[in-house]
Parts: structure tokens; C-alpha cells; sequence
């Protein structure tokens, strides 16, 4: 029997939502497609700095921290100046004027840095103030300019250093490295863009109660040098300090 014309237009009503809804389905799935490619780019993107970071620093698992970067020949003698300011506090955020860069020794906040972390960016440095708390704690500085900063060959060698000299537990391994920028004061001398820095008591024999015998300790590279920082912190190390046995 053929089809009325109220027929007809009904199937092709008909006709068209099926065509719609397979249209749509289609477009959903675009849709659901789209966002997971871009979830999947997220997620890469996410996970791309930890992983390249740990693929550079394979190449430096089985070399010694004295292997590290330029030999120590990079670096200028090391300097000493009479300290002060030993247990000086000042509040969280009260700026204080250095008059070396780095500092050294000086007024500090009240409270250090945890030693877990090894390693700043501009970013998310501690306040100079708050590190020199760890100067007199017996930590060796490691300083870096903004040179370096932008090197990422050096930034590379101060994050395996970092690596080698991680943990809480052995003392002998208060050590940071930390951004030097321009707002924190004055450049290093002339063709140099690494700092090391300790607070000595004055020696391994003298008492951490003479604050007279104190010095500030520096050393300047052209380049990092594992092979001068290891020397630096065998020299000066955490006991020789105002305050060792705090963290």
C-alpha cells in the first residue's frame, strides 16, 4: 500500500534525527578525543622537567663531586674578613645591608632554612637573611649570578652537585645552592659568576664562644668547579662554625 503524504514526512522527520543524532555522536567523540589529547599534552608538558632533569643527571651517577664542572683553577684564592653579627637576629622580612656580595656572616633572621632542600631558582629562594641563619650553622653556600643562571650546561653541574650532596642525616652535608641576582646587591668581581661562602668560628681549634676569632670565608669562580667546592667544604667544614649543632 503506498505511503500518504503524512507518511512520507513523517520518515523524512525521521530521517533527520537520525542523521543529527549520528552527527552529534560524531561530534561528541571529536570532542572527548579533543580534550584528551590536550589532558595527554598537559600531563607530558607536567612531567617533561622532572624527566629530562633525571636523564641529564644519569651522566654524572658514577662521577665523583671533585669531577664536577671545571677544574679548580677557575676559582680565585679564597678570602677572608673578621666577622660579626653571631646569634644578631632579626624578624622574618627585616631587609639587611651586606656589605660583601655574598655575604658571609652578618645579622640573620631568626629561624635558617630547612637543610632538606638543596637547591633554589630565583623564584623560590629563601631571603638572603634567613640564609646567612644557615652560614652560621655551618653550611657552605654555593652562589650563583644571574650569568649562570641562564647557562643551562653550569645549571646542570649545580644541580648534580645538589644531587651528590643531598640528606639530613650526616651534617657534613649542609650545603645550598642558591641564586645571586641583582636586587640582592652588588655584583661578584669582575668575569666571576660563582660564590662559595662559610662562617668560620676562626679554625678547628678555636672556641665558638670567642665571636673575635669569627671570619667570613669566600671564594669566587669564573665557572662552577666541583673539584674547588669540595676542596672549600674539606677546608671549612660545618664544625667549623659559630653554632654546628643546630640544623
Amino acid at each position: 500500500m503506498a505511503k500518504t503524504g503524512k507518511q512520507n514526512r513523517r520518515d523524512v522527520v525521521d530521517q533527520i534525527r537520525m542523521q543529527q543524532k549520528r552527527a552529534d555522536q560524531r561530534q561528541g567523540r571529536i570532542i572527548i578525543g579533543a580534550c584528551v589529547a590536550v589532558a595527554l599534552v598537559i600531563v607530558g608538558l607536567a612531567a617533561y622537567g622532572p624527566v629530562k632533569e633525571w636523564w641529564d643527571l644519569r651522566q654524572y651517577e658514577d662521577v665523583a663531586l671533585s669531577d664536577v664542572g671545571a677544574a679548580a683553577s677557575v676559582c680565585q684564592d679564597v678570602e677572608t674578613e673578621p666577622a660579626n653579627g653571631s646569634a644578631e637576629h632579626v624578624d622574618p622580612g627585616t631587609p639587611v645591608e651586606y656589605d660583601q656580595a655574598p655575604p658571609a656572616f652578618g645579622q640573620h633572621e631568626v629561624y635558617p632554612d630547612e637543610m632538606g632542600r638543596k637547591l633554589y631558582t630565583a623564584s623560590d629562594r629563601p631571603n638572603v637573611e634567613k640564609l646567612v641563619h644557615n652560614l652560621e650553622h655551618g653550611y657552605t653556600i654555593l652562589w650563583y649570578d644571574e650569568t649562570i643562571a641562564a647557562d643551562d650546561q653550569e645549571m646542570e653541574q649545580i644541580r648534580a652537585i645538589a644531587d651528590k650532596l643531598q640528606g639530613t642525616d650526616n651534617m657534613r652535608l649542609k650545603f645550598k645552592a642558591v641564586p645571586w641576582t641583582s636586587e640582592d646587591g652588588e655584583a661578584f668581581p669582575d668575569d666571576q659568576h660563582v660564590a662559595f661562602t662559610h662562617w668560620s668560628k676562626g679554625g678547628k681549634d678555636a672556641s665558638a664562644e670567642d665571636a673575635s676569632a669569627q671570619v667570613g670565608v669566600w671564594q669566587y669562580c669564573s665557572e662552577v668547579s666541583g673539584e674547588a667546592l669540595d676542596t672549600f667544604m674539606i677546608d671549612y667544614p660545618y664544625l667549623d662554625s659559630p653554632e654546628p649543632g643546630a640544623a
